[in-house]
């Protein structure tokens, strides 16, 4: 681990390769697990402000989930989640007709109809974050059904860190990720 301001950073995410491939997993992250995407409570009003927007990217089923319970659920412990179709696919689950699975959040946002991404624990995957009261932490998750993102990311050479800039910068800015790349080339000399 190494500390950037108020985060501490795995290694893992600099020393791991990671690049999706869709075309071998299908977007299984989106209907496997046991817990639907963590939201940020700003991420969640936007989803229900966009609710309209985003429902034509989706299956009946789930706008009929999100019609009767709401666009994101609120945990006993207060954290806040994407709500699930049959305890198990994210309600905002794009049935693409190739079979691949994809984002009908993204699709919403690819098509300037709506002003936000996905959810940030989304974007920034395979890196998860947790926040402590005093420091933040940043760590790279393994899952199983992204074995062939990590054989890919080999491929290519494309640590974890490359694959997800975008979504690190929106979540800790462009100083922080600067810090980072200057870490990550100190330890490759």
């Amino acid at each position: 681990m190494f500390r950037i301001g108020k985060t501490l950073v795995s290694e893992e995410i600099l020393e791991n390769n990671f690049h999706c491939n869709i075309e071998k997993c299908k977007g299984a992250c989106c209907v496997e697990g046991i817990a639907g995407a963590p939201l940020q409570k700003q991420e969640a009003n936007l989803l229900a402000k966009n609710f309209d927007k985003i429902s034509k990217y989706i299956s009946p089923r789930a706008k009929k989930i999100v019609k009767n319970n709401g666009a994101y659920v609120t945990l006993k412990d207060g954290k806040i989640e994407t709500p699930l179709v049959e305890s198990k696919a994210c309600v905002y689950v794009h049935y693409e007709s190739n079979g691949t699975l994809s984002c009908g959040i993204e699709k919403a946002y690819k098509k300037d109809e709506i002003e936000f991404n996905k959810p940030i624990s989304c974007h920034l995957y395979p890196v998860r974050v947790k926040e402590y009261s005093e420091f933040t932490a940043v760590n790279y998750h393994k899952w199983s059904i992204c074995s062939d993102a990590c054989s890919l990311g080999n491929e290519l050479k494309k640590p974890v860190y490359e694959f997800v800039k975008e979504a690190l910068i929106k979540k800790f800015g462009n100083e922080w990720f600067l810090e980072l790349e200057k870490i990550a080339k100190n330890k490759t000399q």
